[in-house]
């Protein structure tokens, strides 16, 4: 009597892949903390996620260093075999997923989208082709937790950036008005003759007061009309000669360079800056990353301090 014997495959041995994720972002880093941005997880979840690899495999991949981590032998190694697969992953997943998963919406404030990002969106195409961005140039902070958008790109205090959150700009704002408003003043604005023109901004002047504190003055007489408008409002008024707006001279480049605009001081002041987010748990791959990384690349020369 003859038979056919039928195998059965074992379960894979796998690591669990967001330990997997930790790791080679990691080690291709050599940073726990650049992994945990990079992946926009906090430091102490990379930490365990590599301490629970390391336990599973029974093997040290990374050792401590005086001021960071670095590789081990076997985790170098290890790094190599595991950004391959990951990358085979992130591969076939594209291939996968042409349609919808290549379309990146961003959430993005206005002031940042329309006199930044537009004018530079074609700069990502050319680099990749493949993915469609999707711009929601809207004050309102959309839900990245709740799936609203892919990236966030939002204006933001120090101190009150959200964890995972990545730098785009820091430049301090400078006072501008349209030529013919400037026409009629002794440039550079003195801060005492600052106070009496019409100063824009939307938050009732108190960033027109850092500002006067920063050039010496504490307790300026702001005109009563002072407009109280959004910061995109604000430039628009400020070429349409209605009065002075603040801005970071990056985000009316264009504007100053072709006269539309004019710089009536050189005191600066510093009012926060643009941040880049993705959302919490996303991975440093995918085409998210990509505009995540290109934008970060294009915005370099903005993070002069």
């Amino acid at each position: 009597m003859s038979g056919k014997v039928t195998g059965f495959a074992m379960a894979r041995r796998l690591p669990p892949l967001n330990a997997l994720r930790a790791f080679e972002a990691a080690g291709r880093r050599q940073s726990f903390v650049g992994a945990a941005k990079e992946l926009n997880v906090s430091h102490a979840a990379v930490s365990r996620h590599v301490r629970g690899l390391e336990a599973r495999l029974g093997v040290r991949l990374f050792r401590n260093l005086p001021r960071g981590v670095a590789l081990t032998e076997a985790g170098d190694a290890y790094l190599a075999e595991t950004s391959r697969a990951l990358d085979l992953i992130e591969a076939a997943t594209d291939r996968l997923t042409e349609g919808a998963r290549r379309r990146v919406s961003v959430s993005a404030e206005p002031t940042f989208a329309l006199k930044w990002l537009a004018p530079r969106l074609s700069d990502f195409h050319a680099q990749h082709p493949e993915i469609e961005i999707v711009v929601d140039a809207n004050a309102r902070i959309a839900d990245l937790k709740g799936g609203e958008c892919d990236v966030g790109i939002r204006w933001t205090r120090a101190e009150m950036r959200e964890p995972g959150a990545t730098l785009i700009s820091n430049h301090p704002a400078y006072p501008v008005a349209s030529r013919s408003f400037a026409a009629g003043l002794n440039l550079p604005v003195s801060p005492e003759d600052m106070q009496g023109l019409a100063l824009l901004h939307e938050d009732s002047g108190a960033i027109w007061r850092r500002w006067f504190a920063a050039a010496g003055l504490s307790n300026p007489a702001l005109r009563e009309r002072t407009g109280r408008i959004g910061s995109l409002m604000a430039i628009e008024a400020a070429l349409a000669g209605q009065g002075v707006a603040l801005s970071s001279a990056e985000l009316v480049a264009k504007d100053i360079d072709e006269g539309r605009l004019v710089r009536l001081s050189e005191i600066g002041v510093d009012f926060g800056g643009y941040h880049v987010i993705l959302p919490p748990g996303a991975a440093g791959r995918g085409p998210a990353a990509r505009f995540r990384d290109w934008l970060l690349g294009a915005t370099e020369t903005l993070r002069s301090r």
